[in-house]
């Protein structure tokens, strides 16, 4: 179709409030809820400290469970992955050439990157050639998703199978870190085979140890002190990749929504059961390096919260609950840029201008956290109703 005739294609509420979710959470630090678990020191609220934390190294726990705080950059990856099939048909129907797009979406990469160092800078004193930030991750391999928009599922299949499978193989060949006495007790120290993926002795960390001091430093790089690593972003393009194919099943009108919403649920319970499978056999289900496990792992449940949006919002038609997500998710950038840069001097700004007792403590941390990531949302509301969208 023409330009001038073609029409964009609507937009998936339930994209736009699943990335909504998951921006929120993030612009919140979630809600201060793990801080204030270890303030109160309540043995029975453990858990909810656990899910709004980090685990230290290993992100499996039992056989099915995970942190959901865990879930955060990986949903967000996916649901970029997701909204590729849109962006991708909107840009077409302008009479956008293949080549175009590519050529648009490798200035996005850069941006991406940019924009992610900066942010990793805002508290150095000096620019921080660190290439681990979300939106760093997004920018290095988004390349592949505008690649690999439009393909077959089966051939989407082949390359993500692939990437992982160089992926693991990678690690798998590049020599462990010796063992020490002990070696099982500390945090990060896999013994066996999988020490191949053990922190800060495995193939991507001595990669950063190398990569990273080429760029200028007043100190040399070491090592990064949560084990995060560039290379992360390979099998991460993994996760976006499943997220481009949801994104496509999603517009793909030979399929009712039923039947979309079936394949979604029987995706996500194979992506589940080969990433238990791998994780308990040939590598560790690790989130920090973004293992091959952890790519299918996390990625089912991915595909399944959006399968919930999806059927909540756009099958059964519960969408008013859902608005202050889609405000968030509609401006999902501005949201992020603003809880990365300003949650600090919001912080402190609450502090001066509101009564000391609502933030005392065990409290007030969820407190001055919810206020300030109710402002930022407030900001994101004016932008939506005065229809201003930042994007890159």
């Amino acid at each position: 179709m023409s330009g001038s005739t073609a029409v964009p294609p609507p937009r998936l509420l339930s994209l736009d409030a699943y990335r909504g979710a998951v921006m929120i959470l993030l612009a919140c630090n979630g809600f201060g809820l793990a801080a204030f678990v270890k303030d109160s020191g309540s043995p029975s609220l453990t858990w909810l400290e656990f899910h709004t934390s980090h685990p230290q190294w290993m992100s499996q726990f039992y056989l099915f469970g995970l942190s959901l705080w865990d879930m955060i950059q990986p949903a967000f990856m996916f649901i970029v992955g997701v909204a590729v099939p849109y962006s991708f048909a909107k840009r077409r129907s302008f009479g956008d050439s293949r080549s175009k797009i590519l050529k648009h979406a490798l200035w996005r990469c850069l941006l991406l990157i940019l924009l992610g160092v900066f942010l990793q800078s805002t508290r150095a004193e000096e620019t921080n050639w660190i290439f681990t930030n979300v939106l760093c991750q997004i920018g290095l391999g988004y390349g592949l998703l505008i690649a690999m928009a439009g393909r077959t599922y089966r051939s989407q299949i082949i390359v993500g199978g692939v990437i992982l499978a160089l992926s693991w193989l990678a690690f798998a060949l590049y020599p462990a870190a010796p063992s020490e006495e002990g070696a099982a007790e500390k945090v990060g120290q896999l013994t066996g085979f999988f020490g191949h993926w053990s922190m800060h002795g495995n193939l991507a960390a001595d990669f950063d140890h190398w990569f990273l001091n080429l760029s200028p430093r007043s100190e040399p790089f070491t090592t990064n002190p949560g084990g995060y690593t560039t290379l992360n972003f390979i099998p991460a393009s993994v996760t976006m990749l499943l997220g481009l194919m949801c994104g496509q099943l999603l517009r793909d009108e030979r399929y009712a929504p039923a039947e979309k919403l079936r394949r979604l649920l029987i995706g996500g319970a194979v992506c589940l059961g080969l990433g238990v499978l791998l994780g308990g056999t040939v590598c560790p289900i690790v989130k920090r390096l973004w293992t091959p496990s952890w790519a299918l792992f996390s990625g089912a449940y991915a595909i399944w919260l959006l399968a919930l949006f999806y059927w909540v919002i756009d099958l059964r038609g519960w969408r008013r609950w859902a608005f202050p997500c889609v405000v968030a998710g509609m401006n999902s950038l501005a949201l992020f840029v603003m809880g990365s840069t300003l949650r600090g001097w919001t912080v402190g700004q609450l502090h001066i201008h509101l009564p000391a007792v609502l933030f005392t403590r065990p409290r007030g941390v969820v407190v001055e956290t919810t206020l300030a990531g109710l402002l930022f949302w407030l900001v994101c509301y004016w932008m939506y109703r005065q229809k201003i969208f930042i994007r890159l």
